[in-house]
């Protein structure tokens, strides 16, 4: 998989916590639950991410966690449910995804592998970050974002 190392910025974030299996659940909670909740508080056209909170390899698969989240300035009051939290600046390994909700999970398996056998993945952070003008293609259900991983 290609990849760059990238230097990225501390981003603060509102978020919204989806919690069980990966998969299909967490698109319907973006779907369903954050998309309405981002255009009630005004909070499209913005950078969004989604950051897994556990290793579903290690996790029961109800205990999982997964935060969407919606970049936000500092002046920004964030109202429940939302709660804040900010996404670490730091040396990140960044991989362009381009496929559908179901290739996901096969994606992030393959990065964290090569990057794991490159010896390059370090403590903290991996997300997806979604670009401001996100869309997805109702026809084949493809989309793009970059696969984020704290890297050495």
């Amino acid at each position: 998989m290609h990849y760059e190392i990238k230097e990225l910025p501390e981003v603060r974030v509102a978020y919204l916590r989806y919690k069980g299996p990966f998969g299909p659940g967490v698109g319907e909670f973006w779907k369903e639950v954050f998309t309405p909740w981002q255009q009630a508080f005004h909070l499209t056209g913005k950078v969004t991410y989604g950051v897994a909170q556990d290793d579903p390899s290690t996790t029961p698969a109800a205990e999982c966690r997964y935060d969407a989240c919606v970049e936000v300035p500092a002046e920004y009051a964030i109202q429940p449910p939302a709660k804040e939290a900010h996404l670490p600046a730091g040396r990140y390994a960044v991989a362009r995804f381009k496929g559908t909700g179901a290739d996901v999970s096969k994606a992030w398996a393959e990065f964290f592998g090569q990057l794991s056998a490159e010896g390059k993945v370090a403590d903290g952070p991996c997300f997806e970050r979604y670009p401001a003008d996100y869309a997805m293609d109702p026809a084949t259900g493809i989309f793009t974002a970059e696969l984020c991983i704290a890297a050495t």
